[in-house]
């Protein structure tokens, strides 16, 4: 963990992720692959997540036991990748709300244009985890961030597969308190605005659509 920045290192993450990279892994591999490691990263990013006691019957006797309110998570998902992350992450935290950040990125420019937003209410109440696989120019993430920021959730965390140093320095000029944790930070940008060594379009390779 660098500052805001925790690189999630585990040994069967990294295996998932070198899977995944593989340019002839098949779309239904890649997809499991990302479930899987999803799940993985759920564990990282909830580490500190807040739990109070309760009192349960165990087959002995009565205690003061610790559980989590998973209703007060909330994923936010960037369409389209974004969703690839979630059924790994609700198979942990199952009691989460969901929500939704539609965007695109302007093929000229690499801006973020929005197309849909949509939250659950009384975010004031929630932590919120933001789902991108890849962060890249870190103009999505930025713009997500931004409108999410308006519905004052309680904390954001942004959870990426893929960083490029490029993006995660746009996205913490922007937004210095929000940390990002991801599996790999790899080199660098190429002229399109890919991650390199990098493992192609995310949204492409989980839903066969390239």
């Amino acid at each position: 963990m660098t500052g805001l920045v925790h690189h999630v290192t585990h040994p069967l993450i990294q295996h998932k992720l070198t899977l995944m990279r593989q340019k002839d892994r098949s779309t239904n591999s890649f997809r499991l692959l990302m479930n899987e490691i999803s799940m993985l990263m759920a564990y990282e990013v909830t580490r500190d997540m807040p739990t109070q006691l309760i009192e349960i019957e165990t087959p002995l006797e009565t205690m003061q036991a610790p559980v989590i309110d998973g209703k007060k998570t909330v994923f936010v998902s960037i369409l389209r990748a974004g969703n690839g992350f979630l059924d790994g992450m609700l198979s942990v935290v199952p009691g989460a709300r969901i929500g939704h950040v539609g965007l695109y990125r302007d093929p000229k420019t690499l801006g973020a244009v929005e197309y849909y937003f949509k939250m659950p209410q009384a975010m004031h109440e929630r932590d919120a985890i933001v789902l991108d696989p890849m962060l890249a120019t870190g103009n999505s993430a930025v713009a997500a961030v931004d409108r999410l920021k308006e519905t004052s959730p309680k904390s954001i965390r942004f959870v990426c597969l893929l960083a490029a140093p490029e993006g995660l320095k746009n996205f913490h000029a922007a937004h210095p308190d929000v940390p990002v944790y991801t599996t790999a930070i790899d080199r660098e940008l190429n002229d399109h605005g890919y991650i390199v060594p990098g493992l192609g379009d995310a949204g492409d390779r989980l839903f066969g659509t390239k």
